[in-house]
């Protein structure tokens, strides 16, 4: 089955909302998958790009999707940063 544009940044939009979910509950390893899982939709979503274009009603979607994705990636961030900090600290101690 093909895959339109849209689909690419609706299972973009899934996927950060899971990565969320994931950072919420302080699951990083499942943030990280999910990272990993998004890079891959992102290449698919500009190599499909090159060739399609979205409608001027798809344009509308796609620009709450990008907004949804941007928010979550904000929290996200916001939710990280404690983490990355910790790990950080940890990673100084070792070498130490």
């Amino acid at each position: 089955m093909e895959h339109s544009l849209l689909d690419y940044y609706r299972a973009i939009d899934d996927a950060s909302q899971k990565m969320l979910a994931a950072a919420q509950t302080e699951n990083w390893d499942q943030v990280v998958r999910l990272e990993s899982a998004c890079a891959v939709l992102i290449a698919q979503l500009r190599s499909k790009s090159r060739t399609d274009q979205l409608a001027p009603a798809e344009r509308k979607e796609k620009t709450k999707i990008m907004q949804r994705i941007l928010r979550a990636d904000a929290e996200i961030r916001c939710l990280a940063e404690p983490w990355l900090n910790d790990l950080e600290v940890l990673m100084e101690a070792k070498v130490h």
